[in-house]
């Protein structure tokens, strides 16, 4: 008798649906190197600083929307929650390593390529939703809280890169905005294309985010080869 995954990203999977994965990631690819705006994506104030509450609520709304790298985790995240039947809380997994690399920016801790890794953890997260696997709660929670270090330390530096540093409220406006956003689209993305018993859908959304990280990804090496060759 003929069983159905209860994982929703769960099954084997047909040949056609192994074509369009592999489509859309690389599709996911092109996207990236069509919408990349560097000059937008850590700037939602359009390099104003932050003085106000408003002003850290707005940044901190703006930051991983339009920073697509985080932007497209964050989806991942959604994808992976759902996928072990943890959309509500999973999420905060993330938010809790998000905190802690916010944390070590504010301590004056610097991170080995934070750029590198961000964009590794989206081929990783991606790539993992896309293939269908199952995987266990304590290894996805693990993942959420050692990207989310990264993705923290990487919206921690728009307030150290503040000469005037900031303030406490416009922190916890900064804060705010950050995690409410971030849970808002995780939780939305993984409610819209995990819904059902559509296996394929949430599988194909992992392969375009796993495109986005790749193409980040090059990216990246390519601008540590330029710098090492003295071109950059």
């Amino acid at each position: 008798m003929k069983t159905t995954p209860s994982n929703p990203v769960g099954g084997t999977g047909t040949e056609n649906d192994m074509k369009r994965i592999t489509g859309l990631s690389a599709s996911g690819t092109f996207a990236a190197a069509l919408i990349a705006t560097p000059a937008l994506a850590h700037h939602p104030l359009a390099g104003a600083p932050m003085e106000t509450f408003a002003h850290g609520v707005m940044s901190g709304i703006g930051h991983p929307l339009l920073g697509f790298d985080h932007f497209f985790f964050v989806v991942a995240v959604g994808l992976a929650a759902a996928m072990i039947g943890r959309l509500a809380s999973a999420p905060f997994g993330y938010l809790a390593g998000m905190l802690g690399g916010i944390a070590l920016v504010s301590g004056g801790i610097a991170l080995p390529g934070v750029e590198l890794v961000i964009a590794a953890s989206l081929v990783v997260l991606g790539a993992l939703v896309a293939s269908g696997a199952r995987m266990t709660a304590p290894v996805v929670l693990g993942l959420f809280a050692l990207a989310g270090v990264f993705h923290g330390w990487a919206f921690g530096g728009a307030i150290a890169g503040q000469e005037a540093g900031v303030g406490g409220a416009v922190l916890v406006g900064y804060l705010l905005g950050l995690a409410v956003t971030q849970y808002a689209v995780a939780y939305i993305a993984g409610s819209l294309l995990a819904k059902g018993t559509d296996a394929i859908r949430p599988r194909l959304a992992g392969a375009v985010v796993a495109g986005v990280g790749a193409f980040f990804l090059l990216e990246n090496v390519e601008g540590i080869a330029f710098a090492a060759l003295g071109l950059g």
